[in-house]
């Protein structure tokens, strides 16, 4: 294979300390484990004979992590492969795995599938509640944490609740970050109107993907005090990735097949 130029160099770090620090995380001690879980649909490089090659490829990036990828910088990434000549799968791999654990300072994990090892995938929903119908009326869009409550019964619970209606904006590109969101929890019982007012309060609200994740697990664990909470979003695509991260801290096994909306 040849190389004409540096690929890493399009790779954009994100500091995970500098949020956390924001929202009051013990950077030392978090109150989580997690994965931010990236699958690129728009996978493209040569064979050593010029035969143009594609494939889905599924990432994972552990939580503790020093740095997140901008996603844009990982797009453009990406692309500079598009005419580069490979001797096999493994070396392209190779070369990605490298790169990215250079760029996030931690664990990865790199997965390659043909369209035909996903062809019959399906596409499926979260379990749970859905919280979406609530009879609220909606007059601020700006970040409110104070929105959270529990209810009146002091009766532990164990809940899985989930919304579409979640939209944030990329602090970068200020472009909108759709997403599904899926809450797991054993605690108090957390009102349902409230939650969804909290998490529509982020629809004027920039932040990363996985910084909005965190920002959500750390609100609920501080404010309504479960005794495990599970925090999962999947986001629409753009730019042919899409980035799903679970924050947790109990044992949570989040499914990885696509939503309607990816």
């Amino acid at each position: 294979m040849s190389f004409k130029i540096n690929n890493f160099n399009f790779l954009r770090p994100i500091s995970r300390k500098k949020h956390r620090k924001k929202i009051k995380l013990n950077c030392i001690n978090l109150p989580f484990k997690g994965k931010d879980i990236w699958t690129l649909y728009e996978l493209s490089w040569l064979n050593k004979n010029g035969l143009p090659q594609i494939a889905i490829a599924k990432i994972e990036i552990d939580v503790n992590s020093a740095n997140i990828i901008e996603s844009k910088s990982f797009k453009i990434y990406i692309n500079s492969f598009n005419q580069m000549k490979f001797n096999n799968n493994i070396d392209f791999i190779n070369i990605l795995t490298n790169d990215l654990t250079k760029c996030i300072c931690g664990q990865i994990s790199i997965k390659l599938f043909s369209l035909d090892a996903i062809k019959n995938e399906t596409i499926t929903d979260f379990h749970g509640i859905c919280i979406d119908n609530q009879n609220i009326k909606i007059e601020s869009y700006k970040y409110t944490p104070s929105f959270l409550m529990i209810n009146s019964e002091r009766k532990i619970i164990k809940e899985d609740l989930y919304t579409h209606l979640f939209k944030s904006n990329c602090p970068v590109t200020q472009q909108p970050d759709w997403a599904s969101i899926y809450i797991a929890y054993t605690g108090l019982s957390i009102n349902h109107a409230s939650l969804l007012r909290y998490l529509i309060s982020f629809r004027s609200h920039n932040e990363f993907h996985e910084e909005c994740i965190e920002r959500i697990f750390n609100d609920i664990n501080n404010i309504c005090k479960p005794e495990e909470l599970s925090v999962y979003a999947r986001y629409t695509r753009r730019g042919g990735i899409d980035i799903n991260p679970w924050r947790s801290n109990t044992n949570f096994s989040p499914f990885l097949t696509r939503l309607a909306r990816q």
